[in-house]
């Protein structure tokens, strides 16, 4: 494919003088030439299907396989019971596009649907959406809500996944807000040092539960001094932890979020994954990416649409907080599949 142009000379001379370029060299301009490379990239010669599978095999071979795998931070080696696979790779659900025609994607929507039911009992919030790539990026999207005009600063902990922290960090950095990180007192957020960091300028306050060195957190307590200061809370929970500790609502947060990977999502070297979001009523239409709504058709029967989309791009994009475009719904539907075989 790399000598594949799907243009004609003659067109490309167009679009570049219409660009007002003399060559295709000139659209990359503004990279400084130290980070170019002047001769391309020293590849070996290409190989045939067949020996490029021998060498797979070789490669793979080296690998060693371990019964107990005691690795994670944020990405863990749960039990999928063999069901959940076999469903999710039925090939109607495999072959789903984007949800933009309600008409013909009633069964898309509706599995949509019930990930959000799911979540919405799991964390106690009033709504949730389903299009969220990961627990990080649901963190970062979680602060971007939570700003308005004269408040533009996030609080983290410090005991927050360093993961979670530098995409909080690099999503304010690209819109021109701060991140600050709320020190540590014996592996937990210190509420002093928190109490003292609330200001008129802070928009939220984000810890996560539990935190990254496995201690829970009082976030009961934590919550309570940032909505005295008419602070917003955002809860990174560990869904799996909603059987055995309080859920959002009865802690005190706005917005709960994090990573679903272990609702039946196996690690995959890190990816896909899948990123929660629920929040109380008064930010739902706040919430990045799709929403799917339950209403009845024109016969009265029970149907499924993609509901509160003034907030979508692709309605009111000069206004949008976020560029969340993508479908994470296979994930969203691997995990519903999961919750429903696993129960209550």
């Amino acid at each position: 494919m790399g000598s594949y142009l799907p243009h004609t000379p003659q067109e490309r001379a167009r679009m570049l003088k219409a660009l007002g370029l003399d060559s295709l060299e000139g659209l990359f301009g503004q990279i400084p030439p130290q980070v170019m490379l002047p001769h391309g990239v020293a590849l070996p010669p290409g190989v045939s299907e067949m020996e490029a599978l021998e060498e797979m095999r070789a490669l793979a071979q080296q690998n060693t396989r371990y019964a107990l795998t005691l690795r994670g931070a944020g990405c863990y080696d749960h039990y999928i019971p063999p069901l959940v696979s076999r469903m999710a790779a039925k090939e109607e659900f495999v072959t789903a596009y984007t949800p933009y025609q309600a008409e013909l994607s009633q069964g898309v929507l509706q599995t949509i649907f019930e990930f959000q039911t799911h979540v919405c009992a799991l964390t106690g919030m009033d709504a949730s959406n389903a299009s969220v790539y990961d627990g990080a990026t649901a963190a970062a999207e979680a602060a971007v809500m939570c700003r308005d005009r004269k408040r533009r600063v996030a609080l983290v902990s410090a005991a927050a996944h360093p993961d979670v922290r530098s995409v909080v960090s690099t999503y304010a950095f690209g819109s021109g807000d701060e991140t600050r990180v709320v020190p540590l007192k014996d592996g937990v957020t210190d509420a002093a040092a928190l109490e003292a960091c609330l200001r008129d300028d802070t928009a939220c306050f984000l810890v996560q539960q539990p935190n990254f060195y496995g201690c829970l957190e009082d976030v009961e307590a934590l919550f309570a001094l940032c909505r005295s200061r008419g602070v917003k809370c955002v809860l990174v929970q560990n869904p799996m932890t909603f059987a055995m500790l309080k859920s959002g609502a009865e802690v005190g947060a706005d917005i709960v979020c994090g990573d679903a990977q272990p609702f039946g999502l196996p690690m995959s070297f890190g990816g896909p994954s899948l990123g929660y979001m629920a929040c109380v009523d008064a930010l739902k239409r706040r919430l990045p990416g799709r929403i799917v709504g339950q209403t009845t058709d024109a016969q009265g029967r029970r149907a499924f649409v993609l509901t509160l989309q003034a907030r979508e791009q692709h309605i009111r994009r000069e206004k949008a907080s976020s560029n969340i475009c993508s479908n994470q719904a296979h994930c969203a539907l691997t995990a519903s599949i999961y919750l429903n075989y696993m129960g209550p």
